[in-house]
């Protein structure tokens, strides 16, 4: 499948306010990133907080410049094309919805208003043609006609996120990036926020990137799945073998934290806390917290191994054997 958007070798430092008199801190947010995804795929982000799921989503739309490293959109390098086709670009072929709905919109405008702007931003079609696209819109996401004259303030919280969503829409975007759509809306409403991104994935053919704390929804929600750890991709999953097939020894202890009703895990315990990101540790990021680290991780970053899957890699030096339940694995002594 040709890719959407394909991100090669990302990097992305800030200076951070701490460090010396003549130097401040670096934060490694992100370090030798590559993602390719594809119209009509959903790939999922994971990670714990901090570990750079948001900035890659930053990336992917073009709000974040990586300091080297490649981002093409359709094929083309978005930080190699001059600045005003740059944000057409961006501004029409991507969209991007924010974690809460309540902040993300302008509380002085109208439901329509919010939906009309980025119509009026890129002068799409007439007055009456740009009406006409907010009544689809609207009916694109569920939402009743009668509240396109209300203010963000007036609806509920999943009517405010429908609102988002159809913001995000509005410009026929070829990519989606929804950063922890629905962790500030009420249980009862996120399946149907979830239902309705799968179904507009299925209906419009769009390129979906889905980034979230709440591992189990990525797993159902996606094609596949990435594992984030301090700034790094270490792992890339099918969506159905992440549970029990994942190779990286992370992957497989976040998995294992999910409760679970029906068939519940003991977790797998990491010990210590996560490494500052200003001064990560040499070789292997996670060899800190991993019982399986030896002098070999402290010394060498691996590379992508493959996994017997074509569509599974891992970045690991004693990655966990595939015929291995994390069941079986949680049991054992670390």
């Amino acid at each position: 499948m040709t890719a959407v958007v394909e991100v090669r070798d990302a990097h992305v430092v800030h200076r951070a306010r701490g460090g010396g008199l003549l130097r401040r801190d670096r934060v490694y947010a992100l370090t030798g990133a590559d993602l390719s995804v594809a119209a009509g795929e959903t790939v999922g982000v994971v990670g714990e907080s901090g570990c750079g799921k948001s900035t890659l989503a930053k990336v992917l739309v073009g709000i974040q410049r990586p300091v080297a490293g490649t981002v093409a959109f359709r094929g083309r390098d978005l930080w190699a094309m001059p600045a005003a086709e740059r944000r057409a670009t961006v501004g029409a072929g991507t969209g991007l919805v924010f974690q809460d709905p309540s902040t993300a919109l302008n509380r002085r405008l109208t439901v329509r208003r919010v939906l009309r702007d980025p119509l009026d931003v890129h002068r799409r079609g007439t007055r009456a043609e740009r009406e006409e696209r907010v009544r689809e819109l609207m009916e694109l996401v569920g939402l009743p006609g009668a509240l396109a004259d209300a203010l963000p303030g007036q609806l509920s919280g999943g009517q405010r996120q429908r609102v988002a969503i159809a913001r995000a829409l509005a410009l026929d975007p070829a990519l989606v990036v929804a950063d922890e759509p629905t962790s500030a809306l009420d249980v009862s409403v996120r399946a149907q926020i979830l239902n309705l991104l799968l179904d507009l994935r299925e209906r419009l053919g769009l390129a979906l990137v889905f980034v979230s704390h709440d591992i189990q929804t990525v797993r159902r929600m996606s094609d596949r799945v990435i594992t984030m750890y301090l700034g790094r991709i270490v792992e890339e999953t099918p969506a159905g073998r992440v549970t029990d097939a994942a190779r990286h020894p992370y992957t497989r202890a976040l998995f294992s934290a999910t409760p679970g009703l029906l068939d519940p895990i003991d977790p797998i315990p990491l010990t210590g806390p996560v490494p500052s990101a200003t001064r990560p540790p040499s070789g292997c990021p996670f060899r800190t917290r991993c019982w399986k680290a030896d002098e070999l991780c402290a010394r060498v970053m691996p590379d992508f191994s493959a996994a017997s899957h074509p569509a599974h890699r891992y970045r690991c030096h004693h990655p966990v054997e595939e015929d291995t339940s994390t069941r079986d694995l949680a049991r054992q002594e670390p």
